[in-house]
C-alpha cells in the first residue's frame, strides 16, 4: 500500500500521483504541464498498460490532458470521474489532441522548409477518441468499489463543473486506510456552481496549495463592475472584448450578463448583442445546460425551477464556424465579444484583439489571471504595441481587469477546507503550489495548526500502511535530454506497445494451450516480419 508523488510537487500544472493497494495499481490525475516548469517529473514505477484505473478529480488540462497520451502507450484501464467531468472531457480532450496535431502540421511544415526532421504530435484525435471510450462516470456522493479492498466516492469541491475531492478507501492484509486527494478546492460565493462540500475524516489527505500565500480579499461585486464598462463601452460606440477560458469562465460571464440584461442594469442599448465566439465555449455551455440540477448552487437552482435558464438571455449568439467568426467584426453595431483563449497566447481571440485594439472606443477586459510572458500580460502592464498576425497594432483600446474571480480558494480557504476534518490526519501532504507556497503554507500550517506536513519532490514514496517515506527525493532542475525526448515520438510508442503485449500476455497465463500456441504464434509471425 504506497504513495508516489509524479506531477505537480512543488509545480502548480501536470497534477499526478500513483498508489498502489490491494494488488490494484491506480493514477490520481494525468495532468499535463503548462507554462514553465522547474522541476522534473519521475517516471512511474509500472508501465502505462499496468495501470487499472485513473481516478479524476476533474477535467482542466492541467489534471486530465495526457490521458490520450497514455493511451496511446498501452493504458486500457478505466478511467472514473462525476459525470460532469466526462461530459466535459468528451470535449476538452478532443480540442486539446486538435490542438496537438495542429502545432505538430505548423511546425513540420517549417522543419520540412529547414532541412530538418519531423516531429509527431504529443498525441493525436484516435487516442483522444480511445482513451473517452475508457470513461466511467458516476454522481457526486456515491460508493463506488472498485474492489473487494478498494472503493473511491466522489465530493464536490466547488472549482468547476463536476470537480471533485476523492475519498479513497484501502484495505490490504488487513490493514485498512482512508486517503482524500483534495483535486483544486473552489473558491467561495462563485456564480453557478456550489461552495466546496468538506469532509470529515481521512488518515492522508493529499491537498492542493495554489494560493495558500495569498488572500483573494473582499468579494467584489463584478456584475455592477461589468455592467458598468459596458454602459461606457457601448455609449463611445465601441465594442467590448473578454478573453475568457471557455470552460468555467465563459459561463460564470453569461450567468453575470443574464442579470445584467433582466435588471436593466445598461441604460439606452436595448438588446445589445453578447457574441460567443469559440467552438469549445459553446460546447462546454451545452455541458453547463445538461447538468443543471446535480452541480448548481441553491440561486441558481431556483432560477432552473422557474424556467429560467442561469446562462441565456436575448440577444446572446454562439459563433462556431470559422465564417461566423469573422463576421462578428465585419458588423459596425457595438457589441459585447467573448472568445477564447483566456490569455490571449492562441484561439479566435487574437483576431479580434487585432480588429479592436486599435480602436480609441474599444475595450478589452481581462476577468482571469495572466502569465508571464503572454499577450495578456503585457496588455495588462500597459504594452503600447503588440504584433498580430504579422502586422503591429497600435495599442489605443482601454484595458480593463476584474479582480477576484479565481476559481480557486485562496489561503483562507484553504485552511477552511482543511480544518473541516474532525480529527487530525496522519499526514497532509502539499502539492499543486510552487517551490516557494509549497514550503511556506507548509511551515504556517505546522506552527499554526500543529498538523504534520510534507511538500514532497517528484519520486518520493510514501508506505501509507507503515505511516512512514521508503524514499524521499530532492526537486531535479528541468534539463530534457535528447534520449528523453526520442523516447516521447513514435519510438517511444513502439516501446510502449511492446510493454502492452508484455501484460496482455500476462493477462492470458491460464489459457487454453491451443490458443495460446496460435497467440505465440502470431508473436512469432510479427517479429520475423520486423526483425532487422
Amino acid at each position: 500500500m504506497r504513495l508516489m508523488f509524479i506531477g505537480a510537487d512543488h509545480e502548480v500544472t501536470g497534477s499526478c500521483h500513483y498508489f498502489e493497494a490491494d494488488g490494484l495499481k491506480f493514477l490520481v490525475d494525468c495532468g499535463m504541464e503548462q507554462g514553465i516548469n522547474r522541476f522534473q517529473n519521475a517516471q512511474l514505477p509500472v508501465t502505462y498498460a499496468e495501470i487499472d484505473y485513473v481516478l479524476l478529480t476533474h477535467a482542466h488540462i492541467d489534471h486530465a490532458g495526457m490521458l490520450p497520451f497514455i493511451f496511446a502507450r498501452g493504458f486500457r484501464g478505466n478511467v472514473i470521474c462525476t459525470d460532469a467531468t466526462a461530459d466535459l472531457c468528451n470535449i476538452m480532450l478532443k480540442d486539446s489532441a486538435h490542438i496537438q496535431e495542429s502545432e505538430a502540421e505548423w511546425k513540420n511544415r517549417k522543419a520540412k522548409r529547414a532541412g530538418k526532421p519531423e516531429e509527431e504530435p504529443l498525441y493525436k484525435m484516435d487516442d483522444a477518441l480511445g482513451v473517452l471510450k475508457l470513461f466511467r462516470s458516476y454522481s457526486y456522493n456515491e460508493m463506488i468499489s472498485l474492489s473487494d479492498g478498494i472503493a473511491v466516492r466522489f465530493i464536490d469541491v466547488g472549482h468547476l463543473l463536476g470537480s471533485a475531492s476523492i475519498e479513497v478507501w484501502a484495505e490490504e492484509e488487513g490493514i485498512s486506510r482512508k486517503l482524500v486527494f483534495s483535486g483544486d478546492i473552489g473558491n467561495k460565493r462563485k456564480p453557478l456552481i456550489r461552495d466546496p462540500q468538506y469532509i470529515k475524516d481521512a488518515d492522508y489527505v493529499i491537498m492542493e496549495c495554489t494560493y495558500g500565500d495569498r488572500f483573494h480579499g473582499a468579494d467584489p461585486d463584478h456584475v455592477t463592475i461589468l455592467a458598468d464598462i459596458v454602459q461606457r463601452t457601448l455609449d463611445r460606440k465601441g465594442n467590448v472584448v473578454i478573453p475568457a477560458f471557455a470552460v468555467g469562465r465563459t459561463q460564470e460571464l453569461l450567468y453575470m450578463f443574464r442579470i445584467i440584461k433582466a435588471d436593466g442594469l445598461v441604460k439606452g442599448h436595448d438588446g445589445f448583442e453578447v457574441y460567443v465566439d469559440s467552438p469549445l465555449a459553446v460546447e462546454a455551455t451545452h455541458v453547463f445546460k445538461e447538468n443543471l440540477t446535480d452541480c448548481y448552487d441553491e440561486e441558481t437552482k431556483k432560477l432552473v425551477l422557474k424556467g429560467i435558464n442561469p446562462i441565456s438571455f436575448p440577444g446572446l449568439k454562439l459563433s462556431i464556424t470559422s465564417e461566423e467568426s469573422k463576421n462578428i467584426n465585419f458588423d459596425t453595431k457595438p457589441k459585447v465579444i467573448i472568445s477564447a483563449a483566456g490569455m490571449c497566447d492562441a484561439g479566435r481571440i487574437r483576431h479580434h484583439l487585432k480588429h479592436n485594439l486599435w480602436k480609441r472606443e474599444c475595450t478589452i477586459v481581462f476577468t482571469g489571471f495572466q502569465s508571464v510572458g503572454t499577450l495578456g500580460r503585457s496588455l495588462i502592464e500597459g504594452r503600447k504595441e503588440v504584433r498580430l498576425f504579422g502586422e503591429d497594432i497600435q495599442v489605443e483600446a482601454h484595458i480593463e481587469q476584474m479582480d477576484g474571480m479565481s476559481s480557486h480558494a485562496d489561503k483562507e480557504g484553504l485552511i477552511t477546507w482543511l480544518n473541516s476534518f474532525e480529527k487530525k490526519p496522519k499526514q497532509v501532504f502539499l502539492v499543486h503550489g510552487d517551490d516557494q507556497v509549497c514550503s511556506s503554507f507548509g511551515e504556517f500550517l505546522t506552527e499554526e495548526y500543529g498538523y504534520n506536513v510534507n511538500a514532497p519532490y517528484s519520486g518520493t514514496v510514501y508506505d501509507l500502511a507503515k505511516g512512514e517515506f521508503v524514499t524521499v527525493t530532492e526537486g531535479v532542475p528541468v534539463k530534457l535530454t535528447e534520449p528523453v525526448k526520442r523516447a516521447l515520438g513514435v519510438y517511444g510508442r513502439l516501446i510502449a506497445a511492446g510493454e502492452r503485449l508484455l501484460q496482455v500476455i500476462r493477462h492470458n497465463e491460464g489459457g487454453a494451450n491451443k490458443d495460446l500456441a496460435k497467440f505465440a504464434d502470431q508473436i512469432n509471425s510479427l517479429c520475423d516480419k520486423w526483425d532487422r
